[in-house]
């Protein structure tokens, strides 16, 4: 569990440095900014997996059950604003779910990692 906490912390701190630093350099291309937002992209599937391996592995956990449902309401709330409601508030929360997601499974692995 400790090598998933420890890759989790990589998938999550590498967007955050290279948009920090592509921010920091102010290059005109932003290539470094670009990659940090595509990396986000990886660290969302990185936790999407783990999360439903550590699922299987103890279905019983009530944190990765509410995580596992927070990304099914993501996911259902996204296509039901794309394809029916089309709502710019909608947006914005949509904006924010996957923040909260990617806190919260970092909280259950490094509780995992450390008990």
């Amino acid at each position: 569990m400790k090598t998933i906490n420890y890759l989790n912390y990589f998938f999550v701190g590498t967007p955050i440095l290279l948009i920090a630093f592509g921010i920091a350099v102010d290059e005109s291309s932003g290539n470094i900014l670009g990659s940090g937002f595509l990396f986000l992209i990886l660290t969302g599937l990185f936790q999407l997996i783990f999360g439903i391996k550590m699922i299987i592995d103890e279905p019983d956990d009530k944190n990765l059950q509410y995580y596992l449902k927070g990304v099914c309401l993501f996911f259902a709330l996204w296509l039901i604003n794309g394809f029916i409601l089309n709502s710019q508030i909608l947006y914005f929360i949509l904006f924010v779910i996957p923040i909260i997601l990617a806190m919260f499974f970092s909280t259950i692995t490094y509780n995992k990692a450390h008990t």
